[in-house]
């Protein structure tokens, strides 16, 4: 593995990467950033969690004229979630300059309040196909400064249906432009698409499959009416610090999250009936350790952002193959062993022969011991978090707030997990021990002069 540090890059960009622990490429960086910053086409195959956000991102900012307020780069994703998640890795990598502008323009958010942004000028705009289509539309975004489009996860946005906002995004481009197009899979559709929008691209393809010695694959032969049961086995056994359950509907989800509950287990559900605040609240609680146990639909396989995800159930085995390569790649990244668990219907043995002719295993369903004990103590969660109505555009940092709890009001700083901020709020995860005291301070207390209203969010 080669380091950052022997890419043409400026030094600020390269000591900022560094403090990030970005100090080795992984296969799709090394492959992939040297023909981004030489300014060609690149049409890569990659696999979820290998570093993609960071190759095309730092070919981005690296090309980027910082001094000129247009919109430079467009980064098109097939989801809010995984828009959230480039929008924040952008943000990280574009410390090493100041006056960097970052937008995300995405559904789910006011029309009015994104388009009075754009009015305030930025220098790369991530968002999903639909809105950016209908900004374009409203003449309120202009690509005529535009010097790269990113098309990321392209094959979930074809399998979403946005091939039609997509070729209108195009037209609003200058011809003259790079164009990176990231897959997890080189589909025919996929292919068509690179012949319409790339000129002459360098191709880039890296392990497109997982690992059996990364990611443990098992396969439970279970009817319908045991599902709950062999679930509850499987989380006894392996007690997860944090487990991933897929379900193919809304409802399959509601009544899993349902009956965990009834069984005293903490945990969050994620589908798309709830509203995208909601949805936030949910990744942002599953991410920082508040909840140890998300139930979602394939909403969740995209742009959900956990460094070390243990477990994937796959409670409802998937339609497609290429999704259940997605879900599965949600554990055992950055090298670290990831279990994924998938329950077989009796009817559905024609799925599992699919995966292993897609991914060339030979992998078998097997008997669950349903008479095993399920023993669930100890899985409560031992975060909690707290909210603020402050964020990104209050100036609020992080450093803010960590302050607040720890110099002002006296709590450890091992009793801190991860804080998120968001343009209007602020989530900050902290131990269970120390919630009601950390919620006293927060509510009562001061950050930047100003009192913010607090929320437990449990």
């Amino acid at each position: 593995m080669k380091p950052f540090s022997i890419l043409p890059l400026n030094k600020d960009m390269l000591d900022n990467l560094k403090s990030l622990n970005y100090e080795t490429m992984t296969d799709i960086q090394e492959n992939s950033i040297p023909p981004i910053l030489k300014g060609f086409d690149l049409f890569a195959q990659a696999k979820t969690g290998s570093g993609k956000t960071a190759a095309f991102g730092i070919g981005l900012l690296h090309t980027l004229d910082v001094k000129k307020y247009r919109i430079q780069a467009l980064v098109l994703c097939p989801t809010r979630e995984l828009a959230e998640q480039v929008t924040a890795e952008l943000r990280r990598i574009a410390r090493f300059q100041h006056n960097i502008k970052i937008l995300k323009i995405t559904g789910g958010m006011p029309l009015n309040r994104q388009e009075h942004s754009l009015k305030h000028k930025a220098h790369i705009v991530v968002g999903t196909p639909g809105r950016i289509a209908k900004v374009l539309s409203r003449g309120t975004l202009v690509l005529s400064d535009l010097k790269s489009i990113v098309l990321d996860e392209a094959d979930r946005m074809l399998d979403m249906g946005f091939i039609d906002q997509i070729n209108e995004i195009f037209e609003y481009a200058p011809l003259k432009r790079q164009t990176l197009c990231f897959s997890a899979t080189f589909s025919n559709d996929i292919k068509k698409l690179g012949r319409s929008f790339l000129n002459h691209p360098v191709e880039v393809t890296v392990e497109s499959q997982h690992s059996s010695e990364i990611i443990i694959q098992h396969f439970y032969a279970v009817n319908a009416q045991m599902k709950i049961k062999a679930l509850l086995i499987l989380l006894s056994e392996h007690k997860p610090e944090s487990a991933l359950i897929f379900c193919n509907t809304k409802d399959a989800c509601r009544r899993v999250s349902s009956d965990l509950k009834k069984s005293e287990l903490h945990c969050l559900e994620l589908h798309g009936d709830l509203e995208q605040k909601e949805r936030a609240e949910v990744l942002v609680r599953f991410s920082n350790g508040s909840s140890k146990i998300l139930v979602a639909t394939d909403v969740a396989a995209r742009g959900l952002d956990i460094e070390s995800l243990e477990m994937i159930v796959n409670y409802d085995l998937p339609f497609e193959t290429e999704t259940y390569i997605h879900r599965i790649g949600r554990t055992g990244r950055a090298g670290k062993e990831g279990l994924a668990l998938s329950f077989v219907k009796p009817n559905e043995e024609f799925r599992l022969n699919e995966i292993n002719e897609f991914t060339n295993n030979s992998f078998h369903s097997k008997d669950i011991n349903l008479a095993a004990k399920i023993e669930i103590t100890n899985m409560e969660p031992s975060f909690i978090t707290l909210s603020i109505n402050g964020g990104r555009k209050n100036k609020i940092s992080p450093g803010d707030v960590l302050g607040a709890l720890t110099v002002k009001g006296g709590i450890s700083g091992k009793d801190v997990g991860r804080i998120d901020r968001q343009d209007n709020l602020t989530f900050v995860a902290v131990k269970r021990d120390v919630s009601e005291r950390a919620f006293s301070l927060l509510e009562n207390g001061k950050i930047k002069g100003r009192k913010f209203k607090a929320m437990i969010n449990d």
